[in-house]
Formats: C-alpha cells, structure tokens, sequence
C-alpha cells in the first residue's frame, strides 16, 4: 500500500502569496519522481495559518530518494545570484501515514 506525507506548513498571512507562488513555480518539479503517486498543496479557510502539503509515494523507500535528490531545489523562490530566498514558512512538521484503506467515486 501507499504511504503519505504532509508537511504541515505555518504561514504568516502576509506570507501566503509568496508561498502559494513558489510552489506554483515548482510545478512538475515531483510528478516524474519513480514512485510518486499524488500532490496537493492545502490552503487553510477557517481561522489558521497552517497550510499542508499532500504528497502519496508507492513506498516509504521512493519518498526518501525523492527526498535525498530534492536537495536545495526544494522551496524555489527568486533571489539574486547565490542569495537564498527568505522562508514563507515560519514553521514545519512533516507527518507520515501508511494508507490502509482507500475510496474514490463509484463508475456508473
């Protein structure tokens, strides 16, 4: 079965747009990763600053060479030459889950 990570982002307000950008500008940069099955980025709606990031990998193994290959690519952003771009996150916890049971619409 799957496993899924959520990254569990905390963004200032006036930090929003900056982070929803940045991963706009990373599109693609996952999806051809052996093993990666799903991504979503999560805005909150109800009174947070917490934002998650949805990633499903075939196995526990694929994440953690995605992981080790991401390397400073991972958060984007423009800067200037040789500058890193300032964090749109204030925090960050990644969560982990073996999906053991799963759903989708009924064909019909």
């Amino acid at each position: 079965m799957s496993i899924v990570k959520i990254n569990v982002l905390t963004v200032p307000e006036e930090q929003r747009a900056e982070l929803e950008k940045r991963f706009a500008a990373r599109a693609g940069a996952v999806e051809g990763s052996d093993g990666f099955e799903w991504f979503e980025l999560l805005r909150p709606v109800e009174g947070t600053d917490t934002y998650l990031v949805y990633t499903r990998w075939r196995s526990e193994d694929d994440f953690e060479k995605w992981r080790s290959n991401m390397g400073a690519s991972h958060g984007g952003g423009a800067a200037k030459a040789g500058e890193q771009p300032k964090p749109a996150a204030t925090g960050a916890t990644l969560w982990s889950f073996e999906v053991v049971q799963s759903a989708g619409p009924k064909e019909g």
